[in-house]
């Protein structure tokens, strides 16, 4: 019997965040996902120093997932960014920036926890009314007429991601191909209730990103050998389609769990293969055109259906039974007993078809409300970045159907919203403390350190040691090249504010962002223009955005209110 180790008892550590070896791993953490942030962010390399895949990125998706995180109070926010990122795909390094930020400034305010986390609260809850009311200075409502806004935040969350390695041709083609793959997923005759369609990502590596397009319906890859099966199409209006999830391949063991009783002399192979066959006999009977099968097809029952004119893909595989099934219109089959025909469904049109040294089936629905990306780019790494970028930016699109606005990026929203709440708490602390006992120094403690939390993470775009400033009249972020000279006119060096929106030339007048300067009233009503002039705006998901502010506040007051910290060592 092997020697039994004594049980040791939990360690139990009070006030987690005095310990210099916590503050030290908060610290690592944020400069990680500092330095990715934004176009100019620096790309990162994760593997696991023996060997294996190696990923390079700057993306929060990819990043998180791979980062080997043990610390409680890191494992916390990394989950919490994590849980958001799942929900929303866009702005996971904005959320955990802001949360660490918020933790940092909040720890060197020296108010109580109760009061700080009171206080966060309060100053949530006037960003969130800001930002969704209608006077708000960095919303842009959507106009679904026209694609100009949409196509602004695709590219804007395309030039956010270098690792994808794209030139700026690129990035229009890629910008222009996902705003078509999301509007063909819209249904055509949608009334009161919207249901979106699927966009299938289809990956072509080794090709030039130019050589990506959008083709309506699904694309399988197929065998350059099966292509000279493919039967010619007869001339229809529509063709009939089954699609089974059940295997077809007369294995026993995709029959389930249970006892098989036989008689004395029966062959179980055979007495599958009869009723597969006999399940062949009722798809000619019915007229079926096309047999697709999310796993195998017996090779008997293939070389039947072939000789009855009808064409049979297995492999599928599970990832596009649900767009095969929401395209065809078709109940996928999971069983080989008879089939109902309102089980079948139906298609346009098929044919087969090549790009780059790859052969696809493609199949053309009767109404486009699913369609395929095929998505080139020169190597795995990019493409793999790229893929993930493109599925951010559809999440986006779809966002704004339930909620149509955008809001100002390039650091814009995070220094209005500075310059907006440091007004309010100074000229109307009364409304933001409703009597629940802090006091207006208090308050103005507090302010200070979340306004200073959000100017921090709108600096941290810039990693190239530059100039940040911010106007006296909009309040956005304006950034100027590390090497300037200092005594000069400002609009000599500025062009146009971190977003695109306003251009240096206005009478403004700015400040140094990290400086000390008098609280001021940011215009808080866009301009009339604002959604139709700029053509190269610098946009943000709204509903993601939105609710990384308000999961960083939350999880920054999750951490902040940590008292012990209980840790099983056995």
């Amino acid at each position: 019997m092997s020697r039994l180790e004594a049980k040791r008892p939990s360690l139990c550590k009070s006030e987690p965040l005095t310990s210099e070896r916590v503050k030290a791993t908060l610290s690592v953490l944020k400069g990680v996902v500092t330095s990715c942030y934004g176009p100019a962010g620096r790309l990162k390399q994760l593997h696991n120093g023996r060997g294996g895949s190696v990923c390079t990125t700057s993306q929060s998706a990819a990043l998180l997932a791979s980062l080997p995180v043990t610390q409680p109070i890191l494992k916390i926010l990394t989950t919490s960014v994590q849980n958001h990122v799942s929900c929303f795909s866009d702005c996971g390094l904005f959320t955990a920036i802001l949360c660490c930020n918020l933790v940092e400034k909040v720890q060197g305010v020296g108010l109580t926890t109760t009061t700080a986390i009171k206080l966060n609260k309060h100053l949530l809850s006037l960003c969130t009314e800001y930002l969704k009311s209608e006077i708000c200075g960095c919303r842009i409502p959507i106009d679904f007429g026209s694609t100009q806004l949409l196509l602004c935040l695709v590219r804007s969350l395309l030039t956010s991601k270098p690792a994808c390695m794209l030139t700026r041709e690129e990035v229009e083609h890629i910008s222009t191909l996902i705003l078509r793959a999301f509007l063909l997923t819209v249904p055509e005759n949608a009334k009161d209730r919207i249901i979106l369609g699927k966009s299938i990502i289809v990956p072509l590596k080794g090709q030039r990103v130019i050589d990506s397009t959008v083709l309506p319906g699904v694309l399988i890859e197929i065998p350059e050998v099966q292509v000279m099966k493919i039967l010619p199409i007869k001339k229809s209006d529509s063709f009939k389609v089954a699609l089974f999830c059940a295997s077809l391949s007369g294995d026993l063991s995709e029959t389930g769990e249970g006892t098989v009783v036989l008689s004395h002399g029966v062959s179980l192979e055979n007495a599958v293969l009869d009723q597969l066959l006999n399940l062949g006999r009722q798809l000619v009977s019915d007229q079926v055109d096309l047999v697709m099968c999310q796993k195998v097809i017996h090779p008997s029952l293939k070389q039947f259906l072939r000789t009855h004119g009808v064409i049979a893909m297995d492999r599928v595989g599970v990832a596009l039974m649900e767009p095969l099934s929401k395209m065809t219109g078709t109940q996928p089959i999971g069983s080989l007993n008879s089939v109902s025909p309102s089980s079948y469904g139906s298609v346009k049109d098929w044919c087969t078809a090549k790009f780059g040294f790859k052969h696809f089936f493609h199949l053309i629905p009767n109404e486009t409300t699913v369609c395929s990306l095929l998505l080139c780019n020169r190597n795995d790494t990019a493409w793999d970045e790229l893929k993930l970028t493109c599925q951010t930016a559809l999440h986006a699109l779809q966002l704004t159907i339930k909620e149509p606005y955008v809001l100002l990026g390039g650091g814009c929203t995070e220094t209005h919203l500075a310059a907006y709440i440091r007004h309010k708490t100074r000229d109307e602390p009364e409304s933001i403390l409703k009597g629940d006992g802090c006091t207006q120094t208090e308050l103005q403690l507090m302010s200070e350190a979340f306004c200073s939390a959000l100017e921090t993470l709108a600096g941290s775009l810039e990693h190239d040691g530059g100039e940040i400033l911010t106007d006296r009249k909009y309040g956005h972020f304006w950034s100027v090249q590390a090497d300037s000279p200092s005594a000069v006119n400002w609009p000599d060096l500025l062009s146009r504010c971190g977003c695109g929106l306003y251009s240096s030339q206005e009478e403004l007048g700015w400040c140094f962002l990290r400086g000390a300067h008098h609280p001021f009233m940011p215009q808080t009503c866009l301009p009339r223009e604002a959604s139709g002039s700029a053509n190269d705006l610098t946009l943000d998901c709204f509903t993601a955005k939105l609710s990384g502010l308000q999961v960083a506040v939350e999880t920054a007051n999750l951490i902040l209110d940590l008292s012990y910290v209980i840790e099983d060592r056995n």
